[in-house]
């Protein structure tokens, strides 16, 4: 997993890992997201990602659609609490056009008004279409109340009250505002080498003018655990339970990652799973979740289930909880928990396009790329007291909050 690094003088950071594959993936990520946002301009990050493909300096809507698809590429965008991204997938031998492509979009776009009223309706569309499926939304709910009066807490799509109002010129004040060259980063993976990609990011991003700036995100929230039920005709009831957790640059967020992955990662081993699922047959869907943001972070466990089942599965959540605070894991359960984490994270690295995105962003938040073999020390430096430690924090069943929809 080697890679390669490039600063541009205007202070965007240029990366490049290559590949054997006739298919290459690139992308700009920007620290920029939804939690940046004033509170009047809620939804602007998420709107800005739609509107740049509405029409830039030299092209219209259908041209942008049109320049990769054409020649069997793909563009794509999309937009976090605290970045957005524009990124392809495209053969080899189109490089430059992507390359091209994605600078003219970040920073050609020209947001024409009448495309913005249309974008606005397809947004509120969707914004609508989440409220209609209430195992999506209750994790915006929940995140809300977690980070109550916070922009952490909003949801990334906006409200169609604030949409309404957004104009081009509410677009280039937060561009203006939160862009800045040294919070950006270009990723690639593909099978070229290192010297062409600097060539072609001097030309396509290396005239940008310089706009430097520090991102100083602070909470601006105390957290309050809660319980609360809501209404809704729905056969199932969902559920999260959770807490806040650890940032990303907390020395424990490897463990809390652990310990996610253990309680319900992906594996049909998890503790969840088996608990709510395999063995008692009460619910079909639960997961556990880590969110890591700068300064803070946020845990929890999701599950949907019929009506009559909603009390007994939140005891077996906080049995498993209970379980992690006061029984040690043994070195064999840790040592399976260890090879697990790691071996879905070098799974994970082998799809090209997720590296190029995961690569990008860890040079962006901390200005460098683990190795497998780093992540690997990391991983098995974990010990059985701190999982414990961890679970103590933030498995609390005092500080621990609950989400019902009944």
């Amino acid at each position: 997993m080697t890679y390669n690094i490039h600063v541009l003088q205007n202070g965007i950071r240029v990366i490049h890992k290559k590949s054997s594959s006739d298919v290459a993936h690139c992308g700009i990520i920007i620290n920029a997201g939804s939690r940046d946002e004033k509170k009047e301009e809620h939804g602007l990050a998420h709107f800005i990602e739609h509107a740049i493909f509405k029409g830039t300096c030299k092209r219209k809507a259908h041209h942008i659609i049109n320049r990769l698809e054409n020649v069997g590429g793909e563009i794509n965008a999309y937009t976090t609490k605290e970045e957005t991204c524009v990124y392809s997938s495209f053969l080899r031998d189109d490089l430059q056009r992507s390359m091209e492509l994605t600078a003219d979009l970040v920073f050609n776009s020209t947001f024409p008004e009448k495309e913005l009223k249309k974008e606005r309706d397809v947004i509120i569309d969707e914004i609508n279409s989440y409220k209609d499926s209430p195992s999506e939304w209750i994790f915006d709910e929940f995140e809300e109340m977690v980070f109550k009066n916070d922009p952490l807490g909003r949801n990334i799509l906006g409200s169609p009250k604030y949409l309404k109002t957004f104009s081009s010129q509410h677009i280039r004040n937060f561009i203006r505002e939160n862009y800045h060259t040294n919070q950006m980063v270009f990723s690639c993976v593909g099978n070229f080498d290192f010297k062409k990609i600097i060539k072609l990011s001097e030309i396509h991003f290396g005239n940008i003018p310089a706009n430097l700036s520090e991102k100083n995100r602070k909470q601006s929230h105390l957290y309050h655990p809660f319980l609360k039920k809501v209404k809704k005709n729905t056969h199932q009831s969902h559920c999260i339970i959770g807490n806040m957790a650890f940032g990303l640059k907390h020395p424990s967020r490897l463990g809390m990652v652990l310990i996610n992955n253990l309680l319900g990662g992906p594996g049909m081993n998890s503790r969840m799973n088996i608990a709510l699922r395999e063995k008692s047959g009460l619910a079909y869907n639960t997961e556990s979740f880590y969110s890591a943001y700068n300064g803070t972070g946020l845990f929890g466990v999701y599950f949907g289930t019929d009506k009559d089942n909603l009390y007994r599965c939140i005891e077996l959540v906080i049995k498993e909880f209970e379980l992690l605070r006061k029984n040690k894991l043994g070195q064999l359960q840790l040592s399976k928990a260890k090879k697990q984490l790691l071996g879905q994270i070098a799974i994970s690295s082998e799809n090209n396009e997720n590296y190029m995105l995961v690569m990008g962003k860890s040079l962006l938040v901390f200005n460098r790329v683990d190795t497998l073999e780093v992540i690997s020390r990391k991983i098995d430096s974990i010990s059985g007291n701190l999982i414990m430690e961890i679970a103590n924090e933030v498995l609390d069943t005092e500080k621990i909050s609950t989400l019902l929809y009944t």
